[in-house]
């Protein structure tokens, strides 16, 4: 889940396994796999690094490779 803003300032929570697209027109609009939009205050890079951290947290994407203390040198 990523907790996003409303215009009006309100925050809510999204689960971003059904965000299909996430564009600026110049607002963020996201676009869920049901058709239906959420118009957001926050940027669409802000966005993606929601989704990414969310995605990294449910280990859809793995771990980032950097500050591994597992990896042999």
């Amino acid at each position: 889940m990523i907790k996003v803003s409303r215009l009006n300032g309100k925050s809510f929570v999204l689960n971003a396994l059904y965000i299909e697209t996430v564009e600026s027109f110049p607002d963020t609009t996201i676009t869920l796999t049901n058709g239906k939009k959420y118009v957001v205050k926050e940027s669409e890079d802000q966005v993606m690094q929601s989704i990414l951290g969310f995605y990294q947290s449910v280990n859809l994407l793995g771990q980032l490779a950097e500050g591994n203390e597992n990896e042999e040198q």
